[in-house]
């Protein structure tokens, strides 16, 4: 059965992965004949009330948060190999722009957690698919942009777009029930709810994403 990393990064849209994102990109795994590898890195990461929308002051950890998405069956992504897969997916949420790197802060320039960025240049190195939902294509592009010079899309937002593109990467406008393919890089992105205005919306580009994801193995 191919295995299929799901790197998430807490649980919540405001603070770590965005749940709807994950659990679709995990059926969509499954129903493809595939097996998810949950994984996260351990570290520690502000707090956000997702009633109030801001800031508690405290903090928690994002492989442990993460754990309640993946049913504690969940790995610390320091522990995972490119060899241990056959591809990977990054569901979307804030975590991806603040605890997987800090694009959401610093644009272009971010920086990106050692182990994420360890595990993306692994698998891009291996010739293994990326997948990338919601903003998680700016986790990408700023890791491999120079490099690989990726298209993908985050859908069609102006001033994020501008950002990835300073990154060395190509962002292309898409929508939100599709795809963006580059079959050079092997990276497959969808917009999910950079567009979504209906759940039903977000599900159809990630199941086409995490299927398209399978078939690039």
């Amino acid at each position: 059965m191919k295995k299929i990393g799901v790197v998430l990064s807490g649980c919540g849209v405001r603070d770590g992965s965005e749940i709807h994102e994950a659990v679709f990109a995990l059926l969509a795994i499954d129903r493809n004949g595939a097996e998810a590898v949950c994984m996260a890195p351990n570290a520690d990461f502000p707090e956000t009330n997702h009633l109030t929308m801001q800031e508690t002051g405290n903090k928690r950890n994002a492989l442990v948060e993460a754990a309640r998405i993946a049913r504690g069956n969940i790995r610390d992504i320091a522990e995972v190999k490119a060899a241990d897969l056959d591809a990977v997916v990054f569901p979307g949420g804030f975590g991806a722009v603040k605890n997987l790197c800090d694009f959401a802060a610093k644009g272009a320039g971010a920086a990106v957690h050692p182990e994420v960025a360890r595990l993306l240049r692994e698998m891009s190195a291996a010739g293994k698919p990326i997948g990338a939902i919601c903003i998680a294509p700016a986790v990408v592009a700023t890791v491999l942009g120079k490099d690989k010079g990726p298209t993908l899309t985050i859908g069609n937002d102006p001033s994020t777009a501008a950002e990835i593109e300073k990154t060395g990467a190509r962002h292309q406008e898409c929508p939100v029930t599709e795809f963006v393919v580059d079959r050079t890089n092997k990276i497959v992105s969808t917009p999910a709810y950079m567009l979504a205005h209906r759940i039903s919306e977000a599900y159809q580009g990630i199941d086409k994403c995490v299927k398209e994801v399978i078939a690039l193995i």
